[in-house]
Formats: C-alpha cells, sequence, structure tokens
C-alpha cells in the first residue's frame, strides 16, 4: 500500500453509562449526546445500571442525584468500586446544587443542571472524558512502572546470587594456593633462592589480598540480600561498641575521638554496625599520617531526617572525585599508600540506601574529609 493511502484508525466513540429514574428524560439525553458522537447506554435503574458494567466498560457515568431505588451518591461509590478510573458527573437540579457539591466532595467531577442545555453540558463531557483519559493513562503507566520493579527486583536477586556464588566457589582455590604455597616456603628441603622466596611471598600476599576482595565481596552481595530487621536503636551505643571493636586498628597511635550528642533511630543493628565500622576504620585508616589524628561523629536534625557525619583531619581528596567514592572498587588512592579493595563505602551506601537514606562526602587534598548519611527520623 502506497504511504499517502494510510489512514489513521478512527477513536471509538466515548462511552456513557446514563442513570435517570424519569425514563423520558434519560432517553432523550441518551438520544441527544448519541447524535453529537457518543455511545450511550441509559437506565431508569441503578442497580440495572450497576449490573450493565458487569459486562461493559464505560467511560463517563451521568448519574441523576435524587432517585427513589438509589441516590446518585451512593451509585457513584458502587460504580468506582467497580471501575476506580470511571469519571461521574451527577445531574441534579437548581434546588439540590448543595447536594450535587457534597456529590463532588465523594468523587463526582462535577454537576450538570436540570433542564439541559446542551451548550453547557459539552464542554463538562469533554473535561470529564479528558480526565477519564489521564487516570488510565496513569494506572497503565503505574501498571508499567510496576512490572519494571518487578523484573529489575528479579534481575538484581539473580545478580546477587551469580555474585555470592562465584565469590564463595573462587574462596576453596585460594585457599590452596596460599596454604601449598607456605608449604613450600616453609620447606626444610633445599632453601628457596632469594628471588624464587620472593615470588613466594608475592603470591602469598596477592592470594591474601584476593582472600579479602572476595570477603568484600561477599559482604556487599549480604548486604543487598539480607532482611530488614529494623529496631529502635541509641546510636551512642552503635558507636561506642564499634569503636571498641576497631581498637586493634589503633595500637601505637595517638588519635583523638570525639563524639557528639546522638540520637535514637529505628534502623537493622547489625548493618548500622557495619556502617559505621567501615566509615570508623576509613578515618582510621587515612590519617595514619596524622600526629595526633582526630576522628569526631555527630548528628544533626534536618528536615525529617537524622543527618550523621564521621569527620577525620586525614589526608582528604579531591571533593570533584566525591561521588565516585561510593561506587564498587572505586579507589582515590593507591594501593601503595593506602591498602584496601575499595567496596567498604560502595556497602555504606547500599546500606543506608536500603534504610530510605542519602550518602554524600566532602573534603579537601591534605585537609581531611568528612561523610555524611541520613536517616528517616
Amino acid at each position: 500500500m502506497c504511504p499517502h493511502t494510510l489512514k489513521s484508525p478512527v477513536p471509538s466513540p466515548a462511552k456513557l453509562l446514563i442513570v435517570d429514574d424519569e425514563v423520558a428524560q434519560m432517553k432523550a439525553l441518551c438520544d441527544t449526546l448519541r447524535d453529537h458522537g457518543f455511545e450511550t447506554m441509559g437506565f431508569s435503574s441503578p442497580q440495572k445500571a450497576l449490573q450493565a458494567m458487569e459486562d461493559n466498560s464505560f467511560d463517563l457515568l451521568l448519574s441523576d442525584l435524587m432517585m427513589p431505588e438509589m441516590d446518585g451518591i451512593a451509585l457513584l461509590q458502587a460504580a468506582q468500586q467497580k471501575d476506580p478510573n470511571l469519571v461521574a458527573v451527577i445531574m441534579t437540579g437548581e434546588g439540590t446544587i448543595s447536594t450535587a457539591v457534597e456529590a463532588m466532595k465523594s468523587g463526582a467531577l462535577d454537576y450538570i443542571l436540570k433542564p439541559f442545555r446542551l451548550a453547557a453540558v459539552m464542554p463538562i463531557l469533554d473535561r470529564a472524558l479528558a480526565v477519564r483519559h489521564l487516570r488510565e493513562e496513569n494506572a497503565q503507566l503505574q501498571q508499567r512502572i510496576r512490572e519494571r520493579t518487578a523484573e529489575l527486583e528479579a534481575t538484581n536477586k539473580e545478580l546477587e546470587a551469580f555474585s555470592y556464588s562465584v565469590s564463595h566457589d573462587l574462596r576453596a582455590p585460594l585457599r590452596h594456593i596460599c596454604g601449598y604455597s607456605e608449604m613450600i616456603g616453609d620447606s626444610p628441603g633445599s632453601p628457596l633462592s632469594e628471588e624464587n622466596a620472593r615470588c613466594l611471598q608475592h603470591i602469598v600476599a596477592s592470594a591474601k589480598k584476593m582472600g579479602q576482595l572476595i570477603d568484600d565481596l561477599l559482604n556487599f552481595s549480604r548486604a543487598g540480600r539480607a532482611e530488614l530487621r529494623k529496631v529502635n536503636l541509641q546510636l551512642d551505643d552503635i558507636v561506642d561498641q564499634t569503636w571498641q571493636d576497631v581498637q586493634p586498628e589503633t595500637e601505637g597511635r595517638h588519635i583523638i575521638f570525639q563524639k557528639g550528642p546522638l540520637p535514637a533511630v529505628r534502623a537493622d543493628a547489625a548493618l548500622l554496625r557495619q556502617v559505621f565500622s567501615n566509615l570508623i576504620l576509613n578515618a582510621i585508616k587515612y590519617t595514619r599520617p596524622r600526629d595526633p589524628a582526630k576522628i569526631e561523629i555527630g548528628a544533626r536534625n534536618e528536615k525529617g531526617e537524622v543527618v550523621i557525619f564521621v569527620c577525620d583531619n586525614g589526608v582528604g581528596f579531591d571533593p570533584a572525585y566525591a561521588d565516585k567514592l561510593f561506587g564498587v572498587f572505586q579507589r582515590l588512592h593507591s594501593e601503595s599508600e593506602f591498602e584496601g579493595t575499595g567496596i567498604g563505602l560502595a556497602n555504606v551506601r547500599r546500606i543506608i540506601a536500603r534504610h530510605g537514606g542519602r550518602t554524600w562526602a566532602e573534603a579537601r587534598p591534605d585537609a581531611g574529609a568528612t561523610f555524611y548519611f541520613s536517616l528517616p527520623a
């Protein structure tokens, strides 16, 4: 078919459900609106109108307000239980406008005064149809979002399961590499040459580094898969316990540790301890050239959330790369300067995001750094 012969599909006419116990008036309105391009179905009984909705889909409901069997408000509520996107317009006389306004509070979009004037009715129907289309589009969008979210969740679970499986399976051969290398180094037989001994040391060190990397990947995977068990926590207790846990890393160091007033929060205790452990160990590591080193932990309230910070006087970093720090395997310092796998801060961001919070950092080169995270108040 030639392009110029193609025609756009003709839109189907809007379907109107008209309910009025005055039969003559209901039929007249059906006929009039049908002549103006609408598809109409009329009933004098609200119950029969509801039954018709079982087998038919309607864009608009036009209902009389005062009917003996069921008033327009009750009909509207029953109809919207069957079709939440249905748009309703109430028809009423001059003496019941205040009741029509009450109907709008119950979910009607607008009202039409009897006796009908087509010039007044058509703009109301046009607006009602526009609202109907918006509701349908919104419902479709919400459905697509739900489907896409479900797909992403399934994909993430598969990736995390794969990551966990691979990381777990890599540990066994690494243990063999470390074990046999150390056995060779400790063998009482012919001593290794200086060069071979040095190579063997590199093998063991690299295997141990890879083991640490695998452990960090497993922790990262667990942080995304573990079920959140939120309880009421005192941050003071969490920080004190974490500081005690990291004491072996501070031996021989002069570190001034300060802790401001910390609030109670609702969070997963184990995961929050992991957050503080990562941030405090980071501060201990990057203040290594300082004597004394200073580490401060504090909090403040901001617009419905609690902001916690861990501040140090360490080597800092270029603020242009602040957000890069929270990516997996992202490092701003060479391994020869500071050891690490680049997963700790990614773990922090993942844990805090699961709690509905934010993470960010501020710093200057050679002037310390401050890491922030927030939790819902």
